[in-house]
């Protein structure tokens, strides 16, 4: 499924309502890291010199179409899926009384720092995917859909988007924050998928619109919206 394109969730979601009717978990996980500014955190770089030399190397390396492109993957399509999708999720709801179907965003640290990490583009799209988060859940509890909508959102991690593994040596090479991460090591796969199997569970079944940094203590050192 292209989760840019319309009729690719269309297709998605009569696959689904074909052969089962009902949709119980939906995880909005698709991303991408966006236009990089990579001179941004590097102070001997001749783009920082001054106001003018970094405000022009900023407006000239990064482009409309780029953070456009970018918004679409990392917080539209948050809304395009969960909404067309969000009648199967209901009708998921129906089957175990006392539970409801969940929403899992996966958001990100960049969206709740408020240092750049050289990507503005990305961190500002993960904050929109965080408010996102809220704003859906809130409206849905408001008109009595039963449906959750909540996110997980991980620090430094390997991934498609890092590295293949990350070693302790790259972990703030990654993170790029004021203050190393406390924990001194990446997360694992283990971290993210058991947050994600609670929030989805029984055992998560009364938390709605909430965010779960799992991050190693990244937001708790460095200056942050949370």
């Amino acid at each position: 499924m292209d989760v840019t394109d319309k009729t690719s969730i269309s297709k998605a979601k009569k696959f689904i309502e074909e052969k089962e009717g009902r949709l119980h978990i939906l995880v909005n996980n698709a991303g991408q890291v966006g236009p990089v500014s990579s001179f941004l955190s590097d102070a001997s770089a001749p783009e920082r010199k001054d106001a003018e030399s970094l405000g022009t190397a900023l407006f000239n390396n990064e482009s409309f179409e780029a953070w456009g492109s970018h918004y679409q993957i990392n917080s539209a399509a948050i809304f395009f899926v969960t909404t067309a999708f969000l009648g199967l999720l209901a009708k998921g709801s129906q089957d175990v009384d006392g539970y409801w179907s969940s929403v899992i965003n996966i958001t990100s640290i960049s969206g709740i720092i408020k240092v750049a990490q050289d990507h503005f583009c990305y961190n500002s799209a993960k904050a929109a995917a965080s408010h996102l988060t809220r704003l859906l859940s809130t409206e849905l509890a408001l008109k009595g859909i039963p449906v959750r909508v909540n996110a997980t959102s991980p620090g430094v991690y390997s991934s498609e988007m890092t590295f293949d593994a990350v070693t302790p040596e790259d972990v703030n090479k990654i993170g790029k924050g004021i203050v190393p991460v406390p924990a001194q090591r990446a997360g694992t796969g283990q971290k993210m998928g058991g947050t994600a199997v609670y929030l989805a569970s029984r055992a998560g079944g009364y938390v709605n619109g909430q965010e779960i940094v799992i991050d190693g203590g990244y937001v708790a050192v460095n200056p942050s919206c949370g």
